[in-house]
């Protein structure tokens, strides 16, 4: 045996005992598409997740498991991570099937309007209820996410949610949010347990209030950062970390993004890709960006806790196609995600107006009108 072959044994070894020492917890994941790669995750760290979806897809996920495709650096294409490879246990359910209080995480990874559906509402309902710690993986706030922020009104915020009922007997002290940096999409030709990976960034969280409820974040931040996968060449470090920190704002790091980027996508008759939004007028973009930094600062956030605008305009370079949010509203969606609603509610709150912010904010609404009068 080589020098090689012999620390190739040795780190395997190492890493089996690593998984062998894991705690296995049971986490449950409302949304099958965005919440697979989260489940992914967790998957390749040795734990057990449930994915909450339609039957079908359920039934599709059960038969077959999931597959994320993953940039890798320094490896020519996709790489495949399919989860009957990995080490934890996938199952999927309907919203109807599923007993919240079996779980010690519940990972909310589903468009905010969606959480107001039929059946899904009654499951928000019972998560509640279960007072089991809640992750959001969302970019709309939850509402009793909102309320750790102090001295932020939350009842003037409620409108720019599509049922904001839906949020009134979760704990804010068992809800905390990530930011899903992370870009990943479901490839149109593809079934719907497949999931691409655009941009394979981390997951910012900020921690719960209660020290118990943070210790098991931390715990699954830990087995992540320690999970390996073999692709059959040795085993590799796969990105999309999840990265916990202790100020509430950190998640709030998105919001300069998605206001610079993401909604800037939407135009009056048709949409644009990020990377466009963004560099077509890089000046305008960085205006908008400050403008939102400084409103989350306003906030009580730290410098410390965003993403410089630099960073976040090389990032967005290679973002090539238009936000969730353009092609859902191009696609006929009579409700998105209204974070542009929200930090200009927000704003006025602390004194603050945006003419650019205002612009996006009538777009989204003239767009979300035609949508719902053509039903």
């Amino acid at each position: 045996m080589t020098e090689k072959s012999r620390r190739r044994a040795s780190k395997a070894r190492s890493n089996k005992e690593k998984a062998a020492r894991i705690v296995k917890h049971d986490v449950l994941i409302l949304g099958a598409s965005y919440g697979s790669l989260f489940g992914t995750k967790l998957l390749l760290a040795g734990h057990r997740v449930s994915l909450v979806c339609t039957r079908p897809t359920a039934d599709l996920i059960n038969r077959e498991g999931t597959i994320v495709r993953m940039p890798i650096k320094g490896r020519e294409g996709l790489l495949d991570i399919a989860s009957k490879r990995l080490s934890g246990t996938l199952s999927a359910a309907t919203p109807d099937d599923v007993d919240p209080g079996k779980f010690d995480l519940i990972v909310l990874g589903m468009q905010e309007a969606q959480y107001g559906a039929g059946g899904v509402r009654e499951l928000m309902d019972r998560v509640a209820r279960s007072r089991k710690p809640c992750l959001a993986i969302m970019n709309m706030p939850p509402l009793p996410y909102l309320k750790r922020i102090p001295g932020l009104s939350t009842e003037t915020l409620e409108a720019c949610y599509a049922d904001p009922g839906v949020w009134k007997n979760f704990d804010p002290a068992l809800t905390t949010l990530a930011s899903p940096d992370p870009q990943a999409f479901r490839p149109p030709d593809q079934p719907k347990n497949v999931l691409q990976v655009g941009l394979p960034t981390n997951f910012k969280a900020a921690r719960f209030d209660g020290a118990e409820a943070t210790a098991l974040l931390r715990s699954l931040e830990a087995d992540i950062e320690a999970a390996r996968f073999d692709p059959g060449d040795g085993a590799i470090e796969i990105p999309v970390k999840l990265k916990v920190h202790e100020s509430v704002f950190v998640p709030l790091a998105k919001w300069p993004m998605l206001m610079a980027g993401n909604y800037r996508c939407i135009r009056r008759d048709d949409m644009i890709p990020i990377k466009d939004a963004v560099h077509t007028n890089v000046d305008k973009s960085r205006e908008v960006y400050d403008w939102v930094w400084k409103l989350c600062n306003s906030l009580g956030a730290d410098d410390d806790d965003m993403v410089p605008f630099e960073k976040y305009a090389k990032a967005a370079e290679g973002l090539g196609k238009p936000s969730s949010a353009a092609r859902a509203l191009f696609g006929g969606a009579q409700n998105i995600e209204r974070v542009d609603c929200l930090v200009r509610r927000i704003a006025r709150q602390q004194g603050l107006q945006l003419d650019a912010l205002d612009e996006i904010v009538t777009l989204v609404d003239e767009r979300l009108g035609k949508n719902r009068s053509a039903h």
